[in-house]
C-alpha cells in the first residue's frame, strides 16, 4: 500500500503521528509528513487507523492491500 499526505489539507492535530508514529510525523509547521523510509504494509492496521482519524482526510490509502 502506499500512502499519500495532503498538507494542503492539513490542520495539524497529530492524529495520525499518535496512531501510526513509525509512518507519520509533523513538519516544522505542525503539518503531516510521511516519514522518509516509513513501509505502511508493516503496520496497516495503524495506517487505517490513522486514515479514519484524520479530521481532514489529509492522508489517503492506495494499492492493492489499500482496502
Amino acid at each position: 500500500m502506499s500512502v499519500h499526505a495532503d498538507q494542503s489539507l492539513c490542520q495539524g492535530t497529530g492524529s495520525c503521528v499518535m496512531a501510526a508514529p513509525d509512518v507519520f510525523d509533523q513538519d516544522e509547521d505542525g503539518l503531516v509528513i510521511v516519514v522518509d523510509g516509513a513501509d505502511p504494509d508493516a503496520a496497516p492496521d495503524a495506517v487505517r487507523e490513522a486514515v479514519s482519524q484524520c479530521p481532514t482526510a489529509a492522508i489517503r490509502l492506495s494499492g492493492p492491500a489499500a482496502g
